[in-house]
């Protein structure tokens, strides 16, 4: 963002949207943990994950600082929560492509440090079910 450009004030979201970029954000959150299976790895996961969410600036920053509101990130399967994720990943790519064209790069970059983060949470690096779920999820963001 330029430094002339003032940031994208979050009522230029509808509700609904906003769910739809939380969806996103804490659906990779909760991919990278479930790709860490094994109750203290997950949780290391998660918790870094989440962590990496609070950093975010700008109206992404903003919107995912606000208390998600009907978000269903519920399902019987790792397979179902992706199905809601990648969805909500292309969904949100395009929605700030059309209202807040500024915000699409700190989106992705937002998305990029919660892997990194839950990457290295455990063991320092990715391990191969970690990896294929970036790789995953960055086609889910570069699909949009």
């Amino acid at each position: 963002m330029s430094e002339n450009t003032a940031p994208a004030p979050t009522s230029i979201l509808t509700a609904d949207e906003k769910l739809t970029l939380q969806t996103a954000a804490h659906g990779v959150v909760s991919l990278m943990a479930a790709a860490d299976p094994g109750p203290i790895s997950s949780t290391r996961s998660g918790m870094a994950g989440g962590k990496a969410l609070s950093s975010a600036t700008g109206l992404v920053g903003r919107v995912l600082a606000e208390k998600p509101k009907g978000m269903d990130l519920g399902g019987s399967s790792t397979a179902d929560l992706a199905d809601r994720t990648f969805t909500a990943l292309s969904d949100s790519v395009t929605l700030l492509k059309a209202k807040a064209p500024a915000e699409v790069e700190n989106f992705r970059d937002t998305i990029v440090t919660v892997m990194e983060a839950a990457s290295r949470a455990h063991k320092g690096a990715a391990g191969p079910a970690e990896t294929a779920m970036i790789r995953k999820v960055t086609g889910a963001l570069d699909g949009a």
